[in-house]
């Protein structure tokens, strides 16, 4: 599946998820957020939710990264839709989520030395990766109600990505060295929200 596909059913989906949910929901209340944790790696990110049922909630998040410093590359682009299940009510205590998520990549002259769940991020000290993914996990969160509109909200999610690559020998140069593919299972999902209920 190509990248504009997954991109376009995600969306398809987002909408379906968001008329339904203005069909059936008696009193709709919509949130914007902003992820604390992606704002301090400055990836600027937003995100809005909406209620759909009493206890149900569909989101759309979204964050960009396109800088390059020192010819460190680090620029990617990803969406993840998420469909969540409040314990006692929208907006308030602890949530189960099922999210997508989608987007494109390309990294490189990147100094992380390490290794985490089966992919190697030493890789990007010395070449370039460039690519789209796409995949699904589970998450867990808890949202504190700070005052009348603003909340705070911390999330945490496991699943499966895959990634199509195209590898280059370095940050801003070159040709095509090698093509192929990589599944990942792990955290595909962290947030600190500051949220602004409407």
């Amino acid at each position: 599946m190509t990248a504009n596909k997954l991109i376009k059913r995600t969306g398809i989906l987002f909408a379906g998820l968001m008329l339904f949910g203005g069909v059936s929901a008696k009193a709709q209340h919509v949130a914007l957020k902003s992820n604390l944790l992606y704002d301090a790696l400055l990836t600027p990110d937003l995100g809005i939710e909406a209620k759909v049922a009493p206890q149900w909630t569909v989101e759309l998040t979204g964050n960009l990264n396109a800088w390059t410093v020192n010819e460190r590359r680090w620029k990617q682009w990803s969406v993840q839709p998420e469909a969540r299940y409040w314990f006692c009510q929208a907006f308030s205590g602890h949530f189960l989520g099922f999210h997508l998520i989608g987007g494109q990549y390309n990294f490189g002259n990147l100094p992380l030395d390490f290794k985490f769940l089966g992919t190697d991020f030493g890789q990007l000290r010395d070449s370039r990766y460039q690519g789209w993914m796409g995949g699904a996990g589970l998450a867990y969160g808890y949202s504190w109600i700070l005052d009348k509109h603003w909340n705070l909200e911390a999330e945490i999610g496991i699943g499966w990505i895959y990634a199509t690559y195209d590898k280059y020998p370095c940050a801003v140069c070159g040709t095509k060295l090698d093509s192929g593919h990589h599944n990942y299972f792990g955290p595909t999902k962290t947030a600190l929200n500051l949220v602004y209920v409407f």
